[in-house]
């Protein structure tokens, strides 16, 4: 009985291994040119580490100093940089960043166009040329953005999230100021708005948010986005809530002692004193603060 059992294993053995025979669908179906050999592993005690190959661009640095993805309708412009990968495929993992002429160096086939193509089109693109080539049957290509110099703008001040904001069509301004994360409670009540050019345009906060088209202002590429600070007064003495604060359109001296959360029990509106410029001022409940007026507010004589 051993004995037929051991025949059987033996007959059948050599034909369950002959089914065990691995397919993928992205293994190269012909061999590489001589021009561009595959990389070779390195030696495990090799002196020096051998130099990757020029087109898989591990060195090369994203311009935006950490790999923030853009937005998925970017274009590529000139000095951008992305990732290109095929799925199961380690040879064609590449870094590239596409230069002055508008193209950028890819392993197995060389300087691509690709300014223009967003991470979708050029992932479809490098697929097709790299199956038409006959690198790969059937490739799927990853491409993604992840330094962007060519198509963004500079948001700066007080803003949720300040910096560099890829953009990957022509934006109106409260869109990018919506898209930093709105003002802050210290803001002013105007931003700035720079141009490529240097021009520069005040433009306030409460006609960009409530007017129309022509009070909000499109935005393009190389443009700078500026919320300062609010300017600030000061009060001071017998207020409920003495302390700096912003200063806002109309803001006169009956407003500023209300915001404050007015007098305490001990305040006196005769005894308010006014510091502006050094020097102390009278001033009506219905006179205006100017940035940087200190109030101080006196107590009653009892």
């Amino acid at each position: 009985m051993q004995k037929k059992t051991a025949y059987l294993i033996a007959s059948t053995l050599p034909a369950l291994l002959g089914m065990a025979v691995p397919a993928t669908a992205q293994i190269p179906n012909r061999s590489l040119p001589p021009a561009v050999p595959a990389p070779a592993r390195p030696a495990p005690q090799a002196q020096a580490p051998q130099q990757a190959p020029a087109t898989a661009a591990q060195d090369i640095s994203v311009s935006n100093g950490k790999d923030q993805l853009a937005p998925a309708g970017y274009k590529l412009g000139v000095d951008d940089v992305f990732d290109a990968n095929v799925l199961g495929q380690s040879d064609f993992h590449t870094r590239a960043r596409v230069r002055q002429d508008g193209t950028a160096t890819l392993p197995y086939l060389g300087n691509v166009p690709v300014v223009g193509e967003t991470a979708v089109s050029l992932a479809d693109k490098l697929a097709a040329l790299l199956k038409a080539g006959g690198y790969y049957a059937k490739p799927i290509v990853s491409v993604e953005i992840v330094g962007f110099v060519s198509n963004y703008i500079t948001v700066l001040g007080s803003v949720g999230s300040s910096g560099l904001m890829p953009v990957d069509r022509v934006y109106h301004l409260s869109e990018v100021i919506a898209r930093s994360g709105g003002i802050r409670g210290d803001a002013a009540e105007y931003v700035v708005l720079t141009r490529k050019d240097g021009t520069q345009s005040k433009i306030e906060f409460k006609k960009l948010a409530q007017g129309g088209p022509d009070d909000d202002p499109l935005v393009t590429p190389g443009d700078k986005v500026f919320v300062p600070e609010a300017e600030l007064y000061y009060i001071y003495g017998a207020i409920n809530s003495p302390g700096k604060f912003p200063i806002r359109s109309d803001l006169t001296l009956q407003r500023a002692i209300a915001s404050s959360g007015g007098l305490t029990a001990a305040g006196s509106f005769k005894r308010v004193k006014v510091t502006r410029d050094g020097k102390e001022i009278k001033l009506k409940m219905s006179d205006l603060i100017k940035p940087g007026d200190t109030i101080v507010i006196g107590e009653r004589l009892f």
